[in-house]
């Protein structure tokens, strides 16, 4: 039996005039009771769900229009441009620089997401830290995680020009960079030059070049590691890592 294609039609222009729906809206203007047909139709049509409001509102894709946040917003009905609430939730912490807390995915999401994160959390596809009293949800990736939860724990704490200021000779300040860069590894030292093009401000990167007697684009890149977060903090110091210690031997007496 041929299959009916008229209705798929009706839903296209039902949904294009009134631009998000409800399943009641749609089995009334289609005249059927079967939930199976519409869906059917829906998916031939590329739908999406709402995660607000119990998830009862339906678009097309091609009608949303996302911000940059991946939310979109149309007669207090939410949508996500990944689909579902606990999919949305999933990226905010996995995308965020220092983890989120329950109220702060709140704040973007505008809806409960203690269920969302529960679920995450008991799939094991984000972890939980108290912090501060307060539970901090981060990466699944431990990696990640370390990362975040170093990010949290620095952006808490604040710092006052004052509070910066060298009490030693200028001089003293450059022999001890001097010196401590030579205890470095490659990486370890980029990372510290560009570290202290970062104090520096403009023209950071020529003056450390200068005094530490290296590449100004080496320096620049240390920075720019620092500055978009691409270091991978396991590789700068593991376990076991560093010069072996020299083993003396007992020289046989004559």
């Amino acid at each position: 039996m041929r299959t009916i294609t008229y209705q798929k039609d009706t839903l296209l222009q039902l949904i294009t005039k009134k631009t998000i729906v409800t399943l009641a809206q749609l089995k009334k203007e289609l005249g059927t009771q079967s939930t199976m047909t519409i869906f059917r139709k829906l998916k031939e049509l590329t739908y999406i769900t709402s995660y607000s409001h119990g998830g009862k509102y339906y678009t097309l894709r091609r009608l949303a229009q996302f911000k940059d946040d991946g939310i979109w917003e149309i007669k207090s009905v939410l949508f996500s441009n990944v689909g579902t609430l606990v999919e949305y939730v999933k990226r905010l912490v996995v995308k965020s620089r220092t983890g989120c807390t329950a109220k702060e995915i709140e704040k973007n999401v505008k809806v409960r997401v203690a269920n969302a994160l529960l679920q995450l959390v008991k799939e094991k596809k984000i972890n939980r830290e108290r912090l501060g009293g307060v539970y901090v949800y981060f990466s699944a990736n431990s990696k990640l995680k370390k990362r975040q939860i170093l990010c949290r724990k620095t952006s808490n704490k604040t710092f006052h020009v004052d509070e910066m200021k060298p009490n030693v000779l200028m001089n003293e300040i450059k022999v001890a960079i001097i010196i401590f860069y030579s205890l470095l590894d490659e990486q370890q030292r980029r990372l510290y030059a560009g570290l202290e093009s970062l104090k520096i401000g403009f023209g950071g990167d020529t003056k450390i070049a200068q005094l530490l007697d290296i590449n100004r684009q080496t320096v620049s890149k240390g920075r720019g590691d620092l500055s978009k977060e691409t270091v991978n903090i396991d590789t700068i110091r593991e376990k076991g890592a560093g010069r072996k210690h020299v083993q003396k031997k007992n020289t046989p007496a004559d």
